[in-house]
Protein backbone atom coordinates (compact mmCIF):
# COMPACT_ATOMS: atom_id res chain seq x y z
CA UNK A 1 0.00 0.00 0.00
CA UNK A 2 1.33 3.83 -0.69
CA UNK A 3 0.30 6.87 -0.62
CA UNK A 4 2.29 9.83 -1.62
CA UNK A 5 2.01 13.61 -1.76
CA UNK A 6 3.03 16.21 -4.19
CA UNK A 7 2.85 19.60 -3.85
CA UNK A 8 2.91 22.08 -6.98
CA UNK A 9 4.85 25.26 -5.99
CA UNK A 10 3.70 28.47 -6.11
CA UNK A 11 -0.13 27.42 -6.42
CA UNK A 12 0.45 25.79 -3.17
CA UNK A 13 -1.45 22.45 -4.67
CA UNK A 14 -1.48 18.94 -3.07
CA UNK A 15 -2.35 16.14 -5.58
CA UNK A 16 -2.03 12.31 -4.32
CA UNK A 17 -0.82 9.04 -5.87
CA UNK A 18 -2.67 6.09 -3.85
CA UNK A 19 -2.54 2.50 -4.34
CA UNK A 20 -2.35 -1.09 -3.35
CA UNK A 21 -1.00 -4.44 -4.42
CA UNK A 22 -0.64 -3.69 -8.75
CA UNK A 23 -3.50 -0.88 -8.77
CA UNK A 24 -3.35 3.01 -7.90
CA UNK A 25 -5.57 6.58 -8.67
CA UNK A 26 -4.28 9.59 -8.69
CA UNK A 27 -6.34 12.62 -6.59
CA UNK A 28 -6.04 16.36 -8.66
CA UNK A 29 -3.41 15.23 -10.59
CA UNK A 30 -1.31 18.71 -12.11
CA UNK A 31 -0.77 19.61 -15.87
CA UNK A 32 2.79 18.44 -15.70
CA UNK A 33 1.83 14.43 -14.95
CA UNK A 34 5.35 12.49 -15.45
CA UNK A 35 5.70 12.45 -11.21
CA UNK A 36 2.46 10.28 -11.20
CA UNK A 37 3.90 7.70 -13.96
CA UNK A 38 7.28 7.59 -12.22
CA UNK A 39 5.88 6.79 -9.45
CA UNK A 40 3.85 4.09 -10.50
CA UNK A 41 6.78 2.85 -12.57
CA UNK A 42 9.07 2.34 -9.62
CA UNK A 43 6.08 0.97 -7.87
CA UNK A 44 5.02 -1.37 -10.29
CA UNK A 45 1.47 -0.32 -9.89
CA UNK A 46 -0.83 0.64 -13.36
CA UNK A 47 -2.90 3.72 -12.43
CA UNK A 48 -6.38 3.08 -13.45
CA UNK A 49 -8.54 6.07 -12.08
CA UNK A 50 -8.04 9.52 -11.47
CA UNK A 51 -10.27 11.23 -9.14
CA UNK A 52 -11.40 14.90 -9.69
CA UNK A 53 -12.76 16.53 -6.55
CA UNK A 54 -14.32 19.63 -8.44
CA UNK A 55 -14.12 22.00 -11.01
CA UNK A 56 -10.63 23.17 -10.05
CA UNK A 57 -10.08 27.16 -10.34
CA UNK A 58 -6.54 27.62 -10.02
CA UNK A 59 -5.08 25.50 -12.05
CA UNK A 60 -5.25 23.45 -14.98
CA UNK A 61 -6.07 19.54 -14.12
CA UNK A 62 -4.19 16.93 -15.51
CA UNK A 63 -6.97 14.10 -15.85
CA UNK A 64 -6.66 14.43 -19.78
CA UNK A 65 -3.06 14.38 -19.87
CA UNK A 66 -2.98 11.10 -17.71
CA UNK A 67 -5.56 9.75 -19.56
CA UNK A 68 -3.95 9.92 -22.72
CA UNK A 69 -0.54 8.27 -20.98
CA UNK A 70 -2.11 5.87 -19.65
CA UNK A 71 -5.08 4.91 -20.37
CA UNK A 72 -7.25 5.56 -17.26
CA UNK A 73 -10.25 6.25 -16.40
CA UNK A 74 -11.25 9.94 -14.98
CA UNK A 75 -14.15 10.45 -12.60
CA UNK A 76 -16.07 13.56 -11.65
CA UNK A 77 -18.92 14.26 -10.19
CA UNK A 78 -22.56 13.89 -12.45
CA UNK A 79 -23.58 17.47 -11.09
CA UNK A 80 -21.20 19.26 -13.73
CA UNK A 81 -22.27 18.64 -17.39
CA UNK A 82 -18.30 17.54 -18.02
CA UNK A 83 -16.19 17.22 -21.51
CA UNK A 84 -14.50 13.89 -20.80
CA UNK A 85 -14.41 11.18 -18.21
CA UNK A 86 -17.41 9.48 -16.46
CA UNK A 87 -19.83 10.37 -14.13
CA UNK A 88 -19.72 9.16 -10.43
CA UNK A 89 -22.06 10.14 -7.43
CA UNK A 90 -22.87 9.36 -3.52
CA UNK A 91 -22.01 5.69 -2.54
CA UNK A 92 -19.93 4.64 -5.46
CA UNK A 93 -17.12 2.72 -4.81
CA UNK A 94 -14.02 1.64 -6.26
CA UNK A 95 -11.57 -0.74 -5.11
CA UNK A 96 -7.69 -0.68 -5.11
CA UNK A 97 -6.52 -4.05 -3.62
CA UNK A 98 -6.99 -3.94 -0.25
CA UNK A 99 -8.34 -0.53 -0.32
CA UNK A 100 -11.64 0.84 -0.56
CA UNK A 101 -12.42 4.30 -2.15
CA UNK A 102 -16.11 5.77 -1.45
CA UNK A 103 -17.67 8.84 -3.17
CA UNK A 104 -19.13 11.35 -1.21
CA UNK A 105 -20.98 14.38 -2.62
CA UNK A 106 -19.98 17.54 -0.53
CA UNK A 107 -20.82 20.70 -2.22
CA UNK A 108 -20.42 23.91 -0.98
CA UNK A 109 -17.17 24.77 -2.49
CA UNK A 110 -18.41 23.85 -5.52
CA UNK A 111 -22.01 22.27 -6.54
CA UNK A 112 -19.99 19.17 -7.54
CA UNK A 113 -17.15 18.71 -5.16
CA UNK A 114 -16.61 15.57 -3.89
CA UNK A 115 -14.18 13.83 -1.65
CA UNK A 116 -13.15 10.21 -1.51
CA UNK A 117 -12.91 8.40 1.77
CA UNK A 118 -10.41 5.57 2.49
CA UNK A 119 -10.81 2.77 3.79
CA UNK A 120 -8.29 -0.43 4.92
CA UNK A 121 -10.60 -3.10 4.46
CA UNK A 122 -8.31 -5.88 6.12
CA UNK A 123 -8.69 -4.23 9.04
CA UNK A 124 -11.66 -2.35 8.93
CA UNK A 125 -14.58 -1.90 6.26
CA UNK A 126 -16.23 0.54 8.79
CA UNK A 127 -13.74 3.45 10.28
CA UNK A 128 -12.27 5.48 7.54
CA UNK A 129 -8.37 5.71 7.54
CA UNK A 130 -8.21 8.57 5.31
CA UNK A 131 -10.31 11.61 3.42
CA UNK A 132 -9.51 13.46 0.23
CA UNK A 133 -11.85 16.47 0.61
CA UNK A 134 -10.12 18.68 -2.10
CA UNK A 135 -11.43 22.26 -1.43
CA UNK A 136 -14.36 21.44 0.83
CA UNK A 137 -11.78 21.03 4.08
CA UNK A 138 -8.46 22.16 4.38
CA UNK A 139 -5.56 22.04 7.25
CA UNK A 140 -6.89 25.46 9.56
CA UNK A 141 -9.66 26.43 7.47
CA UNK A 142 -12.75 25.46 5.34
CA UNK A 143 -13.21 26.12 1.57
CA UNK A 144 -14.68 29.78 0.15
CA UNK A 145 -18.27 29.53 -1.22
CA UNK A 146 -18.26 32.85 -3.05
CA UNK A 147 -18.28 31.40 -6.79
CA UNK A 148 -22.20 32.00 -7.36
CA UNK A 149 -22.40 35.79 -5.27
CA UNK A 150 -26.24 35.24 -5.89
CA UNK A 151 -26.20 32.06 -3.99
CA UNK A 152 -23.95 33.12 -1.15
CA UNK A 153 -26.10 31.65 1.66
CA UNK A 154 -26.79 28.59 -0.27
CA UNK A 155 -24.20 27.44 -1.34
CA UNK A 156 -22.75 28.02 2.64
CA UNK A 157 -24.91 25.93 4.30
CA UNK A 158 -24.52 23.53 1.21
CA UNK A 159 -20.84 23.41 2.84
CA UNK A 160 -21.85 23.19 6.44
CA UNK A 161 -24.31 20.38 5.56
CA UNK A 162 -20.93 18.35 3.93
CA UNK A 163 -18.38 19.17 6.57
CA UNK A 164 -20.51 18.37 9.56
CA UNK A 165 -22.98 15.46 8.02
CA UNK A 166 -20.66 14.15 5.71
CA UNK A 167 -17.20 14.73 6.33
CA UNK A 168 -16.55 14.53 9.69
CA UNK A 169 -18.67 11.56 10.80
CA UNK A 170 -16.25 9.53 9.09
CA UNK A 171 -14.49 9.80 12.35
CA UNK A 172 -11.43 11.82 14.11
CA UNK A 173 -9.02 8.98 13.59
CA UNK A 174 -9.54 9.89 9.70
CA UNK A 175 -6.71 11.68 8.61
CA UNK A 176 -7.19 14.97 6.16
CA UNK A 177 -5.97 14.88 2.85
CA UNK A 178 -6.77 18.40 1.14
CA UNK A 179 -6.31 20.23 -1.94
CA UNK A 180 -4.55 22.97 -1.24
CA UNK A 181 -2.17 23.88 1.75
CA UNK A 182 -0.71 27.32 3.09
CA UNK A 183 -0.77 30.16 0.50
CA UNK A 184 -3.35 29.02 -1.68
CA UNK A 185 -5.93 31.28 -3.61
CA UNK A 186 -8.82 28.75 -2.52
CA UNK A 187 -8.04 30.22 1.68
CA UNK A 188 -6.90 32.74 3.59
CA UNK A 189 -6.58 31.06 6.97
CA UNK A 190 -4.46 27.69 6.19
CA UNK A 191 -2.56 26.32 8.65
CA UNK A 192 1.25 25.72 7.39
CA UNK A 193 1.25 22.54 8.89
CA UNK A 194 1.01 19.85 6.39
CA UNK A 195 -0.36 16.88 8.18
CA UNK A 196 -4.04 16.48 10.42
CA UNK A 197 -6.62 14.84 11.16
CA UNK A 198 -10.69 15.06 11.28
CA UNK A 199 -10.05 15.31 15.38
CA UNK A 200 -7.78 17.49 15.34
CA UNK A 201 -9.60 19.64 12.99
CA UNK A 202 -13.08 19.64 15.04
CA UNK A 203 -11.20 20.86 17.75
CA UNK A 204 -8.55 23.75 16.54
CA UNK A 205 -10.37 24.59 13.12
CA UNK A 206 -11.83 28.21 13.68
CA UNK A 207 -14.52 27.20 11.16
CA UNK A 208 -15.43 23.90 12.50
CA UNK A 209 -15.70 25.74 16.26
CA UNK A 210 -19.16 27.35 13.79
CA UNK A 211 -21.45 24.48 15.01
CA UNK A 212 -24.66 26.49 14.61
CA UNK A 213 -25.35 25.94 10.95
CA UNK A 214 -27.04 29.56 11.04
CA UNK A 215 -23.75 31.24 12.53
CA UNK A 216 -21.26 28.91 9.49
CA UNK A 217 -23.50 30.23 6.78
CA UNK A 218 -23.62 34.08 7.93
CA UNK A 219 -19.75 33.72 8.32
CA UNK A 220 -19.13 32.33 4.92
CA UNK A 221 -21.91 34.62 3.04
CA UNK A 222 -20.27 37.99 4.54
CA UNK A 223 -16.87 36.75 3.93
CA UNK A 224 -14.52 38.65 1.00
CA UNK A 225 -12.42 36.76 -1.35
CA UNK A 226 -9.84 38.13 -4.08
CA UNK A 227 -10.42 36.97 -7.73
CA UNK A 228 -8.05 36.12 -9.84
CA UNK A 229 -9.37 37.09 -13.48
CA UNK A 230 -8.19 33.60 -14.87
CA UNK A 231 -10.23 31.32 -12.36
CA UNK A 232 -12.69 31.89 -15.19
CA UNK A 233 -10.50 30.26 -17.89
CA UNK A 234 -9.30 27.20 -15.39
CA UNK A 235 -12.79 26.62 -15.03
CA UNK A 236 -13.86 26.51 -18.35
CA UNK A 237 -11.13 24.32 -19.91
CA UNK A 238 -10.92 22.50 -16.99
CA UNK A 239 -14.72 21.59 -17.68
CA UNK A 240 -14.36 20.70 -21.14
CA UNK A 241 -11.41 19.14 -21.14
CA UNK A 242 -8.18 21.30 -21.45
CA UNK A 243 -5.77 20.56 -24.72
CA UNK A 244 -3.16 18.32 -24.06
CA UNK A 245 0.30 19.56 -23.42
CA UNK A 246 1.85 18.74 -26.69
CA UNK A 247 -0.84 20.31 -28.21
CA UNK A 248 -1.10 23.62 -26.77
CA UNK A 249 2.86 24.28 -25.92
CA UNK A 250 3.63 24.63 -29.68
CA UNK A 251 7.62 25.15 -29.94
CA UNK A 252 9.42 25.63 -26.85
CA UNK A 253 10.90 28.78 -25.56
CA UNK A 254 14.34 29.90 -26.84
CA UNK A 255 17.11 31.97 -25.13
CA UNK A 256 17.44 35.51 -26.55
CA UNK A 257 20.17 37.63 -26.57
CA UNK A 258 19.43 40.75 -24.80
CA UNK A 259 19.24 42.89 -28.11
CA UNK A 260 16.36 40.43 -29.52
CA UNK A 261 14.89 41.11 -26.00
CA UNK A 262 15.22 45.10 -26.25
CA UNK A 263 13.38 44.45 -29.45
CA UNK A 264 10.46 42.32 -28.25
CA UNK A 265 9.95 44.83 -25.62
CA UNK A 266 9.59 47.93 -28.56
CA UNK A 267 7.76 45.57 -29.97
CA UNK A 268 5.13 45.46 -27.19
CA UNK A 269 6.12 42.20 -25.53
CA UNK A 270 6.07 41.88 -21.72
CA UNK A 271 9.40 41.88 -20.20
CA UNK A 272 8.34 39.60 -16.78
CA UNK A 273 11.30 39.74 -13.88
CA UNK A 274 10.85 36.74 -11.73
CA UNK A 275 13.89 37.77 -9.53
CA UNK A 276 13.56 38.57 -6.13
CA UNK A 277 12.44 42.61 -4.82
CA UNK A 278 16.27 43.24 -3.96
CA UNK A 279 17.50 42.22 -7.31
CA UNK A 280 14.82 43.71 -9.42
CA UNK A 281 15.13 46.82 -7.34
CA UNK A 282 18.80 46.74 -7.97
CA UNK A 283 18.82 47.21 -11.52
CA UNK A 284 16.08 45.59 -14.35
CA UNK A 285 15.04 46.22 -17.56
CA UNK A 286 13.08 49.61 -17.69
CA UNK A 287 9.24 49.02 -18.16
CA UNK A 288 9.31 44.95 -17.04
CA UNK A 289 7.19 43.96 -14.35
CA UNK A 290 8.58 42.11 -11.16
CA UNK A 291 6.49 39.11 -10.04
CA UNK A 292 9.39 36.85 -7.92
CA UNK A 293 9.11 33.05 -8.58
CA UNK A 294 6.93 31.76 -5.42
CA UNK A 295 4.50 34.74 -6.07
CA UNK A 296 4.24 34.03 -9.72
CA UNK A 297 1.14 31.45 -10.24
CA UNK A 298 -0.81 33.13 -7.46
CA UNK A 299 -0.46 36.86 -8.84
CA UNK A 300 0.07 36.72 -12.86
CA UNK A 301 -3.73 35.73 -13.37
CA UNK A 302 -4.61 38.87 -11.09
CA UNK A 303 -2.39 41.36 -14.57
CA UNK A 304 -1.29 39.57 -17.10
CA UNK A 305 -3.76 38.80 -20.13
CA UNK A 306 -3.46 34.86 -21.71
CA UNK A 307 -2.77 36.98 -24.87
CA UNK A 308 0.02 39.11 -24.10
CA UNK A 309 3.78 37.42 -25.54
CA UNK A 310 5.95 37.29 -22.46
CA UNK A 311 9.84 36.99 -22.04
CA UNK A 312 11.05 36.31 -18.89
CA UNK A 313 14.12 37.56 -16.90
CA UNK A 314 15.89 35.25 -14.34
CA UNK A 315 18.51 34.59 -12.45
CA UNK A 316 19.69 31.60 -14.39
CA UNK A 317 18.35 28.24 -16.64
CA UNK A 318 17.08 26.43 -13.97
CA UNK A 319 15.24 29.36 -12.56
CA UNK A 320 13.78 30.03 -16.09
CA UNK A 321 12.37 26.17 -16.22
CA UNK A 322 10.89 26.39 -12.99
CA UNK A 323 8.91 29.58 -14.18
CA UNK A 324 7.66 28.16 -17.48
CA UNK A 325 6.95 24.89 -15.54
CA UNK A 326 4.69 26.83 -13.10
CA UNK A 327 3.26 29.41 -16.47
CA UNK A 328 2.43 25.99 -18.01
CA UNK A 329 -0.07 24.65 -14.75
CA UNK A 330 -1.72 27.61 -15.04
CA UNK A 331 -2.29 28.02 -19.17
CA UNK A 332 0.07 30.89 -19.62
CA UNK A 333 1.62 29.79 -23.00
CA UNK A 334 2.96 32.37 -24.86
CA UNK A 335 6.45 32.63 -23.61
CA UNK A 336 8.50 33.50 -26.61
CA UNK A 337 12.06 33.34 -25.06
CA UNK A 338 14.26 34.07 -21.89
CA UNK A 339 17.06 36.52 -21.35
CA UNK A 340 20.34 34.65 -21.69
CA UNK A 341 22.59 35.66 -19.48
CA UNK A 342 20.11 37.75 -17.41
CA UNK A 343 21.04 40.96 -16.33
CA UNK A 344 24.90 41.07 -16.37
CA UNK A 345 23.84 40.28 -20.38
CA UNK A 346 21.43 43.30 -20.39
CA UNK A 347 24.26 45.31 -19.02
CA UNK A 348 26.84 44.80 -21.06
CA UNK A 349 25.42 45.06 -24.25
CA UNK A 350 25.31 48.93 -23.02
CA UNK A 351 21.13 48.59 -22.88
CA UNK A 352 19.29 50.96 -20.23
CA UNK A 353 18.12 50.04 -16.56
CA UNK A 354 16.28 51.13 -14.48
CA UNK A 355 16.34 51.04 -10.42
CA UNK A 356 13.75 51.34 -7.71
CA UNK A 357 15.12 52.69 -4.32
CA UNK A 358 14.92 50.08 -1.48
CA UNK A 359 13.34 51.91 1.90
CA UNK A 360 14.64 50.24 5.17
CA UNK A 361 12.49 50.67 8.47
CA UNK A 362 14.60 53.40 10.09
CA UNK A 363 13.95 55.73 7.31
CA UNK A 364 10.87 55.08 7.64
CA UNK A 365 10.24 55.63 11.59
CA UNK A 366 12.41 58.67 10.28
CA UNK A 367 9.49 60.08 7.66
CA UNK A 368 7.23 59.55 10.16
CA UNK A 369 8.71 61.67 12.92
CA UNK A 370 9.82 64.08 10.83
CA UNK A 371 6.15 64.63 9.60
CA UNK A 372 8.01 64.28 5.81
CA UNK A 373 5.02 64.33 3.13
CA UNK A 374 4.79 60.79 1.34
CA UNK A 375 2.51 58.30 0.39
CA UNK A 376 2.62 54.61 1.83
CA UNK A 377 0.95 52.45 -0.73
CA UNK A 378 0.02 49.39 0.93
CA UNK A 379 -1.03 46.55 -1.06
CA UNK A 380 -1.58 43.71 0.88
CA UNK A 381 -5.20 41.78 0.57
CA UNK A 382 -7.85 43.33 2.31
CA UNK A 383 -7.71 41.02 5.36
CA UNK A 384 -3.84 41.62 6.20
CA UNK A 385 -5.40 45.25 5.86
CA UNK A 386 -7.72 44.78 7.94
CA UNK A 387 -5.79 43.73 10.88
CA UNK A 388 -3.51 46.76 10.89
CA UNK A 389 -2.09 49.52 8.69
CA UNK A 390 0.48 52.19 9.26
CA UNK A 391 -0.92 55.99 9.73
CA UNK A 392 -2.14 57.95 7.13
CA UNK A 393 -1.34 54.87 4.59
CA UNK A 394 -3.68 54.48 1.36
CA UNK A 395 -4.65 50.59 1.08
CA UNK A 396 -5.10 49.19 -2.71
CA UNK A 397 -4.55 45.53 -3.47
CA UNK A 398 -1.85 45.21 -5.92
CA UNK A 399 -3.59 42.92 -7.97
CA UNK A 400 -6.26 45.22 -8.49
CA UNK A 401 -3.88 47.92 -8.67
CA UNK A 402 -3.01 48.04 -12.63
CA UNK A 403 -7.22 49.05 -12.81
CA UNK A 404 -7.58 51.23 -9.80
CA UNK A 405 -4.62 53.81 -11.11
CA UNK A 406 -6.13 56.73 -10.90
CA UNK A 407 -7.23 56.47 -7.10
CA UNK A 408 -3.42 56.49 -6.13
CA UNK A 409 -3.57 59.70 -3.98
CA UNK A 410 -1.36 62.34 -5.90
CA UNK A 411 1.47 62.59 -3.12
CA UNK A 412 5.40 61.78 -3.68
CA UNK A 413 7.31 59.75 -2.73
CA UNK A 414 5.23 56.47 -3.31
CA UNK A 415 6.44 53.76 -0.83
CA UNK A 416 4.92 50.41 -1.49
CA UNK A 417 4.45 48.16 1.39
CA UNK A 418 3.28 44.59 1.88
CA UNK A 419 4.16 41.80 3.96
CA UNK A 420 7.96 41.77 3.30
CA UNK A 421 8.74 43.63 0.47
CA UNK A 422 8.12 41.17 -2.44
CA UNK A 423 4.76 41.64 -3.63
CA UNK A 424 5.21 45.81 -3.03
CA UNK A 425 8.11 45.47 -5.41
CA UNK A 426 5.26 44.14 -7.79
CA UNK A 427 3.12 46.93 -6.93
CA UNK A 428 6.17 49.38 -7.30
CA UNK A 429 6.88 47.55 -11.21
CA UNK A 430 3.56 48.15 -12.05
CA UNK A 431 3.47 51.84 -10.72
CA UNK A 432 6.37 52.69 -13.00
CA UNK A 433 5.23 50.69 -15.76
CA UNK A 434 2.80 53.45 -16.21
CA UNK A 435 4.55 56.58 -15.56
CA UNK A 436 4.64 56.91 -11.79
CA UNK A 437 7.83 58.75 -11.10
CA UNK A 438 9.45 58.95 -7.38
CA UNK A 439 8.43 55.03 -6.17
CA UNK A 440 10.02 53.54 -3.73
CA UNK A 441 10.22 49.95 -1.98
CA UNK A 442 9.78 49.04 1.53
CA UNK A 443 12.08 46.44 1.96
CA UNK A 444 10.65 44.10 4.86
CA UNK A 445 7.50 45.93 5.09
CA UNK A 446 4.60 45.03 7.78
CA UNK A 447 7.70 41.97 8.92
CA UNK A 448 9.73 44.85 9.63
CA UNK A 449 7.69 47.20 11.33
CA UNK A 450 6.88 44.17 13.94
CA UNK A 451 10.57 44.97 14.96
CA UNK A 452 11.13 48.33 14.61
CA UNK A 453 7.94 49.68 16.22
CA UNK A 454 6.62 51.44 12.99
CA UNK A 455 3.46 54.09 13.93
CA UNK A 456 0.31 51.51 13.32
CA UNK A 457 -3.60 52.49 13.35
Amino acid sequence: MILKKIKSKGLAHLSYFIGSGSYAAVVDPRRDVEVYIDIAREEGMTIEHVFETHRNEDYIIGSRELQERTGCEVHHHEQTEWGYGSDVAEGDSFDLGQLRLDILHTPGHTFDSISVAVYDTDFSKEDAVGVFTGDALFIGDVGRTDFFPDQREHVAGLLYDSLFDKILPLGDQTILYPAHGAGSACGDNMAARAFSTLGYERRHNSMLQKTDRDEFVQHKASEFHHMPMYFERMHAANQEGPELLHDAVGELPRPMKAPEVEQFRQDGGLVLDIRGAEAFGGAHIPGSLNITLPMLSSYIGYQVGFDVPIAPVTYNLAQFEEAWTQLQRIDYLKVEGWLEGGMEEWAINALPFATIPQIFVEEINRRYDEDEEFLLLDVRKRGEAEKGMLQGAQHIFVGELADKLDEVRDTRPIVTFCGTGYRASNAASILLRNGFDRVENFLGSMKACKQAQCPLE
